[in-house]
């Protein structure tokens, strides 16, 4: 990795939690479309509007496994007095030139076979004796088993109006019409009627490739035993979950030692596959921050505009935060606090909108309500911070979890909301309405 000239730094300036999301977002942009293949376009954005070029269904046809007739024919019939008409054939599903059904016949036809001409209506084959004239058939026998299924006499123990059991063309979607707008995040839903159209490739935002490491001498890959003085590396872990869960491509790196160079060469080498670099701890104001050490300072003139600014934030957890471009592609970077409860709300609060932009999507942010404050006591909050607790929605009641420390990962579990406390807010009493932002 090259560093270059850093970001206007002002090192006594106290962002706010907007300031420095408008300034991510101001830098961020969508990653470019690209057309790609439909399973490999799940999860991704779509560029364009998709009109179908074909009607579904393409044809009338059968939504039931039974018989199709004329409705003259079956008129009045039942169990007493039933319509005995000639079967005249089969109607397979996929069947290219199908039989014709005139007065007194009846084609045995399978559900998703077209309509045949001079069939009027479809009877279930529960509807009839399925031509072995042993009263109300449970089912047709196999074709295979009983070619003669398709010939001989049916009887037919109710009538039917026209077009019952019959799926119409275009019943669906109609040519022209324009089933999915520019914008539309593509699930399995979206895929299937990508597929149904006949669209086999598609131009979307690809989803963004986040490579996410942690720093510090002291972290241990999980599985592994702990010495005196080490803790295992969960913020890596937390934040590649999240990014996946955003919407990205996310690579974990292993835990980089407190080593300033060592930094900078796993950052060089991770360059080729990120759209976006997060990295947890080392940018506060100790002597071992060594994502401060390697990356906030002035470098190689031939990437104007490149490197990280380390900022203090008027936010609780979270307080200290970095943010850049990296590299000859300007690899947008976000350098996040390293106690756990702060690397993850700042990863809610700005990277989880990064990703969201880069791949497209106009609404980046978590939904936010207001909610009632159920608690035992008083919350507190420093004077002049956005404070971020932890707590449980539901029903439009939040309750705290766990206190303010950073470092409460189990807390952290238990939450599936953030309560956000104002700057000028000191203190929230039981029953006040709150601001919560809602984490899933």
């Amino acid at each position: 990795m090259s560093s270059a000239a850093p970001r206007t730094a002002e090192p006594d300036r106290l962002w706010s939690v907007d300031e420095h999301l408008d300034d991510i977002l101001a830098t961020v942009r969508p990653l470019d479309p690209i057309e790609l293949h439909l399973l490999d376009a799940q999860g991704c954005v779509l560029v364009e509007d998709i009109t179908v070029p074909v009607s579904l269904p393409p044809f009338d046809n059968s939504s039931m496994d039974g018989y199709a007739v004329r409705v003259a024919d079956i008129a009045g019939a039942s169990e007493e007095y039933p319509a005995s008409l000639e079967v005249v054939g089969d109607v397979a599903a996929g069947v290219a030139d199908p039989v014709h059904v005139g007065p007194g016949q009846a084609a045995r036809i399978m559900t998703g076979a077209p309509l045949p001409p001079g069939a009027e209506t479809v009877v279930p084959v529960e509807w009839t004796d399925g031509g072995l004239g042993e009263g109300p058939a449970a089912g047709m026998r196999a074709r295979s088993l009983a070619p003669d299924g398709a010939t001989g006499q049916v009887a037919v123990y109710r009538p039917a109006p026209a077009r019952a059991h019959v799926r119409a063309q275009g019943s669906d979607v109609r040519a022209g019409d324009r089933v999915l707008k520019a914008g539309t995040v593509l699930g399995p839903p979206q895929i299937s009627l990508l597929a149904a159209v006949g669209r086999g490739t598609v131009r979307v935002r690809p989803r963004p490739r986040v490579v996410v490491l942690s720093t510090g001498s002291e972290l241990v890959q999980p599985d592994e035993p702990l010495r005196p003085g080490q803790i295992y590396d969960s913020n890596s872990f937390a934040l590649t979950a999240a990014a996946r869960d955003a919407g990205a491509i996310a690579y974990r790196v292993g835990a980089v030692a407190d080593d300033a160079e060592t930094l900078r060469d796993t950052i060089e080498d991770q360059l080729v596959r990120a759209d976006l670099m997060v990295t947890s701890g080392g940018v506060s104001v100790g002597a071992y921050d060594v994502v401060k050490e390697a990356l906030a300072h002035a470098g190689d003139e031939d990437e104007p505009g490149s490197g990280v600014e380390f900022r203090r934030l008027a936010m609780q957890p979270g307080k200290p935060q970095g943010f850049g471009s990296i590299g000859p592609d300007h690899t947008p970077l976000l350098a996040l606090p390293g106690n756990p409860v702060s690397s993850y709300v700042s990863f809610e609060l700005f990277v989880r909108p990064a990703i969201r932009t880069l791949m497209g999507l106009q609404d980046v942010h978590r939904p936010r309500v207001r909610a009632e404050l159920r608690a035992e006591k008083a919350l507190t909050s420093p004077k002049g911070r956005r404070q971020f607790l932890r707590g449980r929605y539901a029903d439009g009641v939040v309750t705290p979890v766990g206190g303010a420390g950073s470092h409460l990962v189990a807390a952290l579990a238990q939450a599936n909301a953030l309560v956000v406390v104002p700057e000028d807010v000191e203190d929230v009493a039981p029953g006040t309405e709150v601001e919560v932002v809602l984490l899933g």
